[in-house]
């Protein structure tokens, strides 16, 4: 019977406990080029708008959303080549179910797949960007 009470008490324990994002981070744009040679850091800011994203996570189509937002901002930074490029490597290497430090969603524990963000973590994602402010 103590037995019982025990495993009880560990399950409600884990499931009060929320999953926790940790801080955003970002590495530019990953395994690619920041920029050109002559302007080493063009579509920069596009990665790191890209990789915020990226860190919160959520649906397949907000993925989808972000990754059209990616390949139009390099593309306006006269660079529609490099943005095809771009988008065709977001869209197979930046899968959730990829364990690396830029699949979408990487900002939460791994795995976690395409998942709605919840209040509370939105609320997360609020509170770290006041924090960084």
């Amino acid at each position: 019977m103590r037995g019982l009470f025990v495993i009880i008490i560990l399950i409600s324990s884990f499931t009060v406990h929320a999953e926790q994002i940790k801080p955003f981070t970002s590495d530019g744009c990953s395994v690619f080029p920041d920029g050109t040679f002559s302007q080493n850091e063009l579509w920069l800011s596009c990665c790191t708008a890209h990789d915020y994203d990226y860190w919160q996570g959520g649906t397949f189509k907000q993925r989808l959303e972000s990754d059209r937002r990616l390949k139009q901002c390099v593309a306006k930074v006269g660079e529609p080549h490099i943005a095809n490029i771009m988008l065709a490597g977001v869209r197979v290497g930046g899968s959730p179910y990829f364990p690396t430090t830029y699949r979408w969603g990487y900002g939460w524990p791994y795995p976690r797949g395409y998942k709605v963000l919840s209040i509370s973590e939105k609320q997360q994602i609020k509170n770290l960007q006041l924090k960084s402010r």
